[in-house]
């Protein structure tokens, strides 16, 4: 199925939480402290760089390029895009949230990766469902798919990657309650896992070369210091 290629801003829809969510004594999530999170043993491909943030006041994860991380605690998902894409996953009842960041479509069948969208996508789903969320009412948004480099028309590498998310969430039925791609800004990006939400902010385009080389090196935080300025939206 083809997908229009212009530059998709889709502002969050309702979506449908149950009663549980809104009743008087509901369970507060759960928090971890930094030392904790720290010392516990991480598998392939999880994120792993935890610090505090300070302007949000929540313990926090970086995912970088292949990475992903699942959680129902209280703390912050972040992460950093050029062409890359990331899909934020939310269980609303369960309030499990997770993230993954894919630098292609696909790959070399034998290089099982989360640097690859076919593999990434597969393993933040079972990682949710094995923390006790359920398939049937994940949702999804997603971010990314920039092209940061002009000269990449021959073969946008962003629009490939978002091409495959929409394909692969619409074959998966995993509904897309917001989204940010394609266009030619890197993004910073800011997931909540227990409630959802998620903080997009677009980076300033000054320095594409730059963000290509430390996006394929998987150093989102260098990324997130040399870039600045841009919008802020809540999806």
């Amino acid at each position: 199925m083809a997908f229009d290629t212009t530059e998709r801003r889709r502002a969050p829809r309702i979506a449908p939480l149950s009663a549980d969510i809104y009743a008087t004594g509901a369970s507060v999530a759960k928090e971890s402290s930094l030392e904790e999170l720290k010392a516990r043993a991480r598998k392939p491909g999880e994120a792993s760089f935890f610090y505090l943030d300070h302007h949000f006041q929540h313990n926090a994860v970086k995912v970088l390029p292949g990475e992903y991380f699942v959680s129902d605690e209280s703390m912050v998902i972040m992460t950093v895009l050029g062409s890359c894409i990331s899909a934020c996953l939310w269980d609303s009842r369960a309030r499990i949230g997770g993230m993954n960041h894919f630098m292609l479509p696909d790959g070399d069948l034998a290089d099982v990766s989360g640097r690859y969208g076919s593999y990434a996508m597969e393993l933040l789903i079972n990682e949710m469902l094995k923390l006790g969320a359920r398939r049937e009412t994940l949702q999804a948004k997603i971010f990314g798919g920039a092209q940061v480099m002009h000269n990449f028309t021959t073969m946008n590498v962003g629009e490939r990657n978002t091409n495959f998310v929409l394909n692969y969430l619409q074959t998966e039925r995993i509904p897309i309650m917001s989204e940010d791609v394609l266009d030619i800004y890197p993004r910073k990006v800011v997931f909540f896992p227990v409630t959802g939400k998620v903080m997009v902010k677009r980076l300033a385009h000054t320095h594409p070369g730059t963000l290509v080389a430390q996006e394929v090196r998987g150093n989102a935080v260098i990324v997130a210091k040399t870039t600045s300025g841009g919008s802020v939206d809540l999806f």
